[in-house]
């Protein structure tokens, strides 16, 4: 009987608790750069936000069910055990700006001021950062636990 290890649950777990480091990396971007309002480009800072995609190669590699109660995927079939230990592989994060306007404020003695008087401030939102900045927070912490209980199985399996 050949035994091979499957650390699949430890490199995803590891993947999501780098993606949820990358958020808070971007969360203390934004808080950090919430008066910035001239940049190298001479306009306001934007916001930034992270988005995670999944490039799927082949579409036989993974089979997903999808069940008629409305939840997004029942189930996950490996069609193939290679390619299944590779698909963490194929997620892709990148980072993109926020390009809603943010507030005018007015300021007639600034020295970004338009001849109003007026300010074009950053489009961060602390309430809005803090909010983010927890929730990757608690996907970290969701996903250490999860490492930690993989290292627990990985562990007893070997006692037996």
């Amino acid at each position: 009987m050949k035994i091979t290890p499957n650390f699949l649950s430890f490199r995803i777990s590891a993947k999501g608790m780098s993606i949820q480091k990358k958020k808070m990396e971007l969360v203390t971007e934004n808080i950090a750069n919430m008066s910035t309002t001239k940049t190298g480009d001479g306009k306001p800072y934007k916001r930034k936000f992270l988005v995670v995609k999944q490039i799927e190669e082949n579409k036989n590699k993974l089979s997903l069910r999808k069940s008629l109660n409305g939840d997004a995927f029942n189930a996950l079939l490996p069609v193939n055990q290679n390619s299944l230990l590779d698909s963490d592989k194929n997620i892709v994060t990148e980072v993109k700006e926020d390009n809603s306007e943010g507030e005018l404020v007015y300021m007639p003695d600034h020295p970004d001021a338009n001849e109003e008087g007026y300010v074009q401030m950053p489009n961060v939102n602390v309430v809005t950062e803090m909010v983010d900045m927890i929730a990757a927070s608690r996907s970290f912490e969701a996903n250490v636990a999860a490492f930690e209980a993989s290292k627990q199985i990985a562990k007893n399996s070997l006692e037996i």
